[in-house]
């Protein structure tokens, strides 16, 4: 009988997280060795139509908020129930407690974890990140594995305490196919952002979020702007863009910076810009942005946190976080290079990131953790054991 995976996210709105899960499973249901369903705390999210058009059940607790004491605990219970599912796999925080918690009511043979960032600064947040990382602490013996995205965001588990030998880094999967260089697919977006100026274009894309540290690209931008004053700067990714618009106008950066919003097309998106920036201050595990950038062509400069500076595999690409001064020396010498000695390095990062972090590489060795989980007596934990 097929094995059944049951998925478990807080929604299905586009982020790293959810997009990767979402390629797993579909990728997952198409292979046919597994079937497939995924459960989430929250209705909508824009990944739920691709998912159901590809045949996998998509299933919501109907949460309302934080503080919603409905049914929706047990409309979580009985949805992942009705799957009978061989593995559970929750992906970051919130999901991976519930999971911990629920395992006896919800039955699963074998349970896996997600991990997604590395050192977080919990002080930017409220209590309640710091509630759950304890909690997530505290709980990390009752999976049997915990699937981590980055090298670095693995360091950072096992320092908080977190059982090694349940430990396995499954680095994220970037799909070359999907993202890849065609300038004609960006025309139209280089145009609504460069606003008539000549550029060049540079581009952050990441939610508005503490951890992306958008303050570092805005005072790098300015001193960008201030030696190139026809250079142009986008931040694409949803969220509360309000005090940040206000730091960019003290800045004086004007109509220099365009702040985009989440934008659907992200291939057309990479192929508007010149260049490519993260500028995360911590908690980075495997930057996705960093993957599509190079997939599509672009020179990209990040700071050195996460597994950045494993993506890009460039020292000079690399800043130290929360470094404007810095970035923007980086972003200067990587836009100096001749167009060919670009496009050529450009290449060469495209071949060693679709031969490093291919989709077929995370989907085959994430089933092979399942398949090695699922070959285990009910009480043994020999996939932790056997980790790397």
């Amino acid at each position: 009988m097929t094995p059944h995976v049951a998925f478990l996210a807080r929604s299905l709105d586009v982020g790293g997280a959810e997009v990767q899960l979402a390629t797993l499973a579909r990728r997952l249901h198409e292979g046919g060795a597994f079937s497939v369903s995924v459960h989430t705390l929250y209705d909508g999210g824009a990944l739920v139509s691709p998912l159901s058009q590809a045949g996998i059940p998509v299933v919501s607790a109907g949460k309302r908020g934080r503080w919603d004491a409905g049914g929706w605990l047990v409309r979580l219970v009985r949805g992942v129930r009705a799957r009978n599912p061989d593995i559970l796999h929750s992906y970051l925080g919130p999901p991976n407690v519930l999971a911990a918690v629920l395992r006896p009511l919800l039955r699963p043979r074998k349970l896996f974890w997600g991990l997604r960032a590395s050192e977080m600064d919990l002080a930017a947040y409220d209590w309640s990140w710091r509630a759950v990382t304890g909690a997530e602490r505290l709980l990390s013996r009752v999976p049997d594995a915990i699937v981590v995205n980055s090298e670095a965001g693995r360091e950072t588990a096992v320092r908080a305490g977190m059982p090694a030998g349940r430990l396995h880094v499954v680095a994220n999967g970037i799909d070359v196919e999907r993202f890849r260089p065609d300038r004609r697919l960006g025309a139209s977006l280089r145009g609504i952002w460069l606003r008539g100026a000549q550029g060049p274009l540079i581009g952050i894309v990441a939610r508005l979020d503490p951890m992306k540290d958008h303050g570092t690209f805005l005072r790098a931008a300015q001193a960008f702007a201030a030696r190139h004053p026809e250079a142009r700067f986008v931040c694409v990714g949803g969220g509360d863009a309000a005090s940040l618009r206000t730091e960019s106008e003290s800045l004086r950066l004007g109509d220099r910076v365009t702040w985009a919003g989440a934008v659907s097309d992200m291939p057309a998106a990479w192929n508007a810009l010149d260049l490519a920036t993260l500028t995360s201050a911590f908690g980075e595990g495997f930057p996705n942005a960093l993957g599509e950038a190079v997939a599509c062509g672009l020179p990209a400069v990040a700071t050195d946190v996460g597994d950045s500076a494993k993506v890009l595999d460039d020292p000079a690409c690399i800043v130290p976080p929360r470094n404007a001064t810095a970035l923007a020396a980086a972003w200067e010498k990587a836009l100096a290079a001749p167009e060919a000695e670009r496009q050529q390095r450009a290449a060469a990062a495209r071949d060693r990131l679709a031969a490093r972090y291919s989709v077929a590489a995370m989907i085959e060795r994430t089933a092979a953790l399942y398949r090695a989980a699922l070959e285990e007596g009910p009480g043994e934990a020999g996939v932790g054991a056997r980790a790397s």
